[in-house]
């Protein structure tokens, strides 16, 4: 499957990618302009991993900080180029082409500009179906490899002097940090590219077929929007064998940003027996009832959809707002390596005070409780 990305495309790839962001995974207007400025600039090819040789080299096209909206930043397309012609700079070597860390309302089409410009392939494979928070949970099982990388990034706040650029070599444990930090220092979001690895090792390791995954979901969306948000809440679930586990009134909102450039807290939406907690590090982690019963659990994707079937993000989410949380367990979606590597949770751990491992890396009551849905 080869296939040039073009401008309807677009919307459907910021359609379905905007239910894997799980209230994260950055802006609809951000990924509209990376995908509109990527199929007018050039041609931005997706290509199955089938069609990549095993010695291609393959790194990961993200965007790093907090996607809450909380803070003062600006990222240009350009930034995502920059990044990738740093990280060739730094190889030597062309790069053959480019997942993503995870989907989401833009990172989604994190990969088209620079395909479009640099000739690099869009690959459908991702690090995470859906967003999370931090770099290790998307780097497909690198998080405690001891072998060094080599990520770099550009962007930041121009107005402010903001603009950085940088090529960090290490192991990923200890760069990724860094790069958190100069998303933080750039004003809040920053472009990267990161851990250069061959085809064999991402057709191992990494959730094939991610992209089509969003592009089919939005797809269904998109035909279901005519009907009403009761059709697009109902077209999402059978696309995605996904179910409502909670729905009502946002009772409370307390969400703050961390100098870790991390946006972290809670939201409650609905009270008593229906009540429904929403964990949320950058993306919701968690679910769970007022008696902090689990009700679902990383890596589920998890999401908020307004009554038009819109998913609202973190940034976005208003007390008072009438909203429904979708659930899509993570029996239902490719696993990239990342998600049973258990050093990526201690950090998400201890900024939730809950226990995420559990149940990624084996089955718990979470799971045995909505095997029926």
């Amino acid at each position: 499957m080869k296939r040039i990305l073009t401008i309807d495309d677009v919307e459907t790839a910021i359609a379905g990618g905007s239910i894997f962001a799980a209230g994260g995974g950055g802006w609809p207007d951000h990924g509209r302009m990376l995908g509109q400025a990527a199929v007018m600039t050039g041609q931005p090819e997706l290509v199955s991993m089938d069609e990549v040789p095993d010695d291609a080299i393959i790194a990961t096209a993200a965007a790093i900080g907090a996607p809450a909206g909380t803070t003062d930043w600006q990222m240009l397309g350009i930034d995502y180029v920059r990044a990738v012609e740093l990280l060739q700079d730094s190889l030597g070597k062309p790069i053959y082409g480019l997942i993503i860390g995870q989907n989401g309302m833009s990172s989604t089409l994190n990969a088209w500009l620079p395909s479009a410009v640099l000739g690099t392939k869009v690959i459908d494979a991702v690090g995470d179906i859906r967003a999370h928070p931090t770099g290790d949970m998307g780097s497909i099982g690198l998080a405690g490899s001891p072998e060094a990388t080599i990520q770099t990034a550009a962007g930041g706040n121009r107005s402010r002097n903001a603009y950085i650029e940088l090529v960090v070599r290490g192991t990923t444990a200890k760069v990724s940090p860094i790069l958190r930090t100069a998303s933080d220092m750039s004003g809040g979001f920053i472009a990267s590219c990161r851990n250069p690895v061959p085809a064999s090792y991402v057709r191992q390791h990494a959730a094939l077929g991610g992209i089509s995954m969003a592009l089919a979901l939005g797809k269904r969306i998109l035909a279901a929007r005519p009907k009403g948000g009761r059709a697009v809440i109902d077209a999402i679930c059978d696309q995605t064998s996904g179910a409502v586990v909670g729905q009502g009134k946002v009772i409370r909102k307390s969400v703050e940003y961390t100098r870790q450039a991390f946006d972290v807290g809670t939201i409650q939406i609905g009270e008593g027996k229906s009540g429904r907690i929403l964990h949320v590090m950058n993306e919701y982690m968690a679910v769970t009832d007022l008696d902090g019963q689990r009700v679902a659990t990383y890596p589920d994707v998890i999401t908020t959809l307004n009554d038009d079937g819109a998913p609202i993000s973190v940034g976005h989410v208003q007390e008072g707002m009438e909203l429904a949380i979708l659930r899509i367990a993570k029996s239902h979606i490719p696993l990239s390596a990342s998600v049973s590597d258990p050093s990526v949770y201690p950090i998400v751990e201890e900024a939730l005070g809950l226990d995420l491992t559990s149940y990624a890396l084996g089955r718990d009551r979470t799971e045995a409780s909505h095997s029926r849905e």
